[in-house]
């Protein structure tokens, strides 16, 4: 038997404290499968012990609200489906940050897997993946093989497994040289009254093994995932695991039909910590106990210890409690779909864990303290103003006026934040199963929700560079702009999964971004009605690697989902013919501060991040979506990097129409470049008829919303107008240039 060690004990990622704590709970020392089961529970990844407490604040419930945190994905009524059903949509967002930085194509690739078991486990068909990407500087020498790793890998999977890959984004920062982030998002649809839940129950019921045989991938993948990186990241490759979208496809169609019957009790799938986490999440959340059979888990490799088969995280495998008498017939369906099937336990009235291996008992934990009790901290965080002066956020000061707005956009939309992600989403299938009703190259994806005539919306959505600056405004933009997105396309924004990627949470200037950030969200969900429905926590996101930064930027991304009572009402972003009248909804002070002009065209990132008005915020989308449904808006697009001059710039190239802009449309703002790539929030860009010029005005001034005429739509420029203090014109760009700068970044970059 191994001796328990203070190497070994700090090898599994526990302190003296929480190694005591263990003792105290088992009342004797614990053996290696026992302290290898309390180490992962106790990770960062799986019990989030130095989050919890600040995640209480976030606002969970709504009417519309059918399962919120705590199980494997949330789930939201979104209304009846076809002959009466009532249905509901489930969703979630995962971090896969760790292991695609040491192994990009399958870190993402599983990231993908991982996901989507969380929503199918609840019974959803999925209908759609997302993901959102944050990389390092294009000329770091590992970034050019990340990117291309993880994209494939995402695509690799997500094309196999037959789910559509329908948005996201990617964005780029010096802070993600040494940890990138992959987030992956999934959104199914099910049945309400077909909804699997976790708690497993009934003393003396089988539980079950499906799926794939069990390796020795992934192996503390967990508590891998719950510290930072030095030098030795590729040391760490075993930890990653492999996946199969084959062997996933024939996952979910098995499951699927299984859940068509009535002989499910409780199903969990092995995610984090693989059977560790989902039998300890299965029990605790039943409160009853379990005992498991380690001789009679399928193994795929000769030799595997209790050890080896409890902490691995080989993918594609679920767990599930069936009714008495129903083992058979799951059997028979899982060996018609080629996957194993196998009875490796049954439930008990202990409330511990029992694992018997070899006729012997190698483990009896106690259950509460594996879950509920597992340790909660609650980290120092500076104020407010000691996070300013660590921060050094450089004040703005005075801001020179551009020299050339046409040439200022241009560099705009060829830098790696703006440019064309074709690259990218060329190697996704966006229309498998036949539903997507748009891409999110507009500002939300949309679904049909198949046989009825809704759909659904999605996007994901963050700002690092406001979060740094200021985390509690940073925060609430990042749920303010997924609220914009879904009302851009015309859906009603119903809640939102969240993924919080943050570094140390033991320093206390990354606890204050954490805290901060949250404070925002909640405040953000309160006021637009968007509660929180399920999410994850990704921290020690830092690299001491060689070439390496820090800490990343705080992040925490946000994905919303919305509905369309009917999609084709759905609104896009390109302009739909020329002689439309291009319209502002929403007021332009000119916010340069932590604007991407500032940065691109100036190499100066500072002053304040933008302000949020949460009224005006809810105000002008209502008023967006008013006009959507009632017909009047011929295309929508909001406002966000890079300003009103950027938006238009999107818009046109969409379409292919150009546009010409008055460009002194707002006397607030104090120079021309401040007007046209501010980033002012609450604010979108609208193309109408001319014939519903009246009628617009007097829908804005009865939702007191500030609107304002800013040009008509036509030819093949983008012509910018006259301005004060410029003769003549601004400037003129040909959509050719236009288009063939914003196609520039990654074609050059991935051919050289």
């Amino acid at each position: 038997m191994t001796e328990i060690t203070p190497q070994i004990i700090a090898e599994h990622g526990l302190n003296d404290a929480e190694y005591a704590r263990i003792l105290a709970a088992m009342g004797r020392a614990p053996n290696l499968v026992e302290l290898g089961i309390f180490s992962v529970m106790w990770s960062e990844h799986c019990s989030y012990k130095s989050s919890r407490i600040h995640l209480a604040q976030l606002p969970t419930s709504a009417p519309w609200v059918i399962c919120g945190p705590g199980e494997n994905a949330g789930v939201i009524d979104i209304g009846e489906g076809p002959n009466g059903t009532k249905l509901a949509a489930i969703f979630k967002m995962e971090s896969h940050n760790h292991p695609s930085y040491i192994e990009p194509y399958q870190g993402a690739a599983t990231g993908v897997g991982g996901i989507l078991r969380d929503v199918f486990t609840m019974g959803a068909r999925p209908v759609a993946n997302l993901n959102a990407l944050r990389f390092g500087r294009p000329d770091h020498p590992r970034m050019k093989h990340l990117v291309q790793g993880v994209v494939a890998g995402i695509g690799g999977y997500g094309n196999s497994v037959g789910v559509p890959t329908v948005g996201g984004e990617t964005n780029f920062h010096a802070a993600y040289d040494g940890n990138i982030l992959v987030n992956a998002m999934t959104v199914g649809v099910a049945d309400q009254d077909k909804i699997f839940y976790s708690a497993a129950t009934g003393v003396g019921n089988s539980i079950v093994y499906v799926g794939s045989k069990t390796g020795r991938d992934g192996i503390h993948g967990a508590t891998m995932a719950s510290a930072d990186f030095s030098d030795d990241a590729d040391d760490k490759r075993p930890t990653v695991q492999v996946g199969d979208p084959f062997t996933e496809k024939l996952l979910i169609e098995a499951c699927l039909e299984l859940m068509a019957t009535d002989a499910i009790v409780a199903i969990q799938d092995m995610g984090a910590a693989g059977l560790t986490s989902s039998s300890v999440e299965m029990a605790t959340n039943g409160r009853v106990g379990i005992r498991l059979d380690m001789n009679a888990v399928p193994q795929r490799e000769a030799g595997m210890t209790p050890y080896e088969m409890m902490l691995s995280e080989s993918q594609e495998r679920m767990l599930m409690v069936l009714k008495p008498g129903r083992e058979a017939e799951a059997e028979a369906i899982f060996h018609k779909w080629e996957l194993d099937f196998a009875v490796i336990g049954e439930v008990t009235d202990t409330q511990h864990m029992v694992l018997e291996w070899n006729g012997e008992v190698v483990c009896d934990i106690p259950l509460e303290p594996l879950a509920h009790d597992a340790p909660k901290y609650d980290r120092p965080a500076m104020s407010k103003e000691e996070y300013k002066a660590w921060a050094g956020v450089k004040p703005l000061g005075d801001v020179p006026e551009s020299t050339d707005i046409a040439a200022d956009l241009l560099k705009l939309m060829a830098c790696p934040d703006l440019a064309s992600r074709r690259w990218i989403y060329e190697q996704y299938d966006a229309q498998v199963g036949g539903d997507t009703a748009q891409l999110s190259g507009g500002d939300a994806a949309v679904v049909r929700v198949h046989g009825t005539n809704k759909g659904l919306a999605m996007t994901t959505d963050c700002t690092p560079r406001y979060c740094y600056a200021d985390p509690y405004k940073g925060g609430k933009q990042a749920v303010a702009e997924a609220y914009r997105n879904l009302c851009a396309v015309g859906a009603k924004p119903l809640a939102i999964t969240n993924c919080l990627n943050f570094g140390n949470p033991q320093r206390p200037e990354i606890m204050a971004q954490f805290v901060g950030c949250l404070e925002g969200m909640a405040d953000a969900c309160r006021a637009l009605d968007m509660p929180i429905v399920s999410g994850n926590v990704s921290l020690y996101n830092e690299s001491k690697a060689t070439g390496g930064g820090s800490a990343i930027l705080p992040t925490p991304a946000i994905g919303g989902v919305g509905v369309l009572e009917d999609v084709s009402k759905m609104a896009t972003i390109g302009f739909k013919a020329e002689g439309e009248l291009i319209v502002i909804v929403g007021e332009t002070s000119g916010h340069l501060g932590q604007s991407l002009w500032l940065r691109e065209i100036l190499g100066f990132e500072g002053g304040a991040a933008p302000p949020i008005n949460l009224d005006n915020e809810r105000k002008n989308a209502e008023f967006v979506r008013s006009i959507i449904q009632s017909g009047l808006a011929s295309s929508v697009h909001d406002v966000s990097d890079g300003g009103v001059l950027v938006a238009v710039a999107e818009m046109a190239l969409a379409s292919g129409i150009g546009a010409s802009l008055e460009v002194n449309f707002d006397s607030a703002a104090d120079t021309l470049a401040a007007s046209l790539f501010g980033e002012d929030q609450g604010r979108y860009v609208v193309s109408i008829n001319r014939d519903s010029n009246e009628l617009i005005i007097e829908m804005a001034k009865k939702a007191t919303v500030h609107i304002r005429f800013i040009g008509d739509t036509g030819g093949s420029d983008l012509n910018i107008g006259d301005a004060p203090g410029y003769s003549g014109h601004v400037g003129n760009v040909p959509l050719t240039e236009l288009r063939a700068a914003n196609e520039s970044f990654f074609k050059d970059w991935m051919e050289n």
